[in-house]
């Protein structure tokens, strides 16, 4: 999470960005009224990923749901990671990378218990079906520990 926690988006590899965009559209096609999946259609698509979309969904309405407290998710144009983003964004990292117990622990945190396994199934399904479509799912690791000389 201190990874990514306040750090500029643009500093994020391009499967962090995209799952950052994908959180935010969620949160904004749902504040408008809208129904996020149709809102994402297109973005997902777009990559030839549309088959994570209904997954992604999932992670993102139980979360909604059964939040032990409201996530926050910044605005599309914020150009830095909120916290609870970087908490997120640790999530997908840990679940691209196969780090079950870590998903699972981090949601213990988050939401109500009933949902944890659900939400973990999902969003290891999401980070799957992004890879096979050749997008980096373990991507919102940016390189912060790189020497620069």
């Amino acid at each position: 999470m201190y990874d990514f926690v306040d750090q500029p988006v643009d500093r994020l590899s391009n499967g962090g960005r995209f799952l950052l965009w994908a959180m935010r559209g969620w949160s904004h096609a749902r504040a408008q009224g809208a129904c996020p999946p149709v809102a994402l259609t297109k973005g997902f698509a777009g990559i030839d990923a549309l088959s994570a979309l209904p997954e992604f969904n999932m992670v993102m309405a139980l979360l909604n749901r059964d939040a032990l407290e409201q996530l926050a998710i910044q605005p599309m144009r914020c150009a830095r990671i909120g916290e609870d983003e970087a908490i997120l964004s640790g999530l997908w990292r840990d679940a691209a990378l196969g780090r079950t117990e870590r998903v699972e622990a981090t949601l213990a945190l988050l939401v109500e218990d009933h949902a944890v396994t659900a939400i973990s199934l999902a969003a290891m399904a999401t980070v799957a079906r992004l890879a096979a479509a050749g997008l980096d799912p373990a991507g919102p690791a940016y390189e912060t520990h790189k020497e620069t000389k």
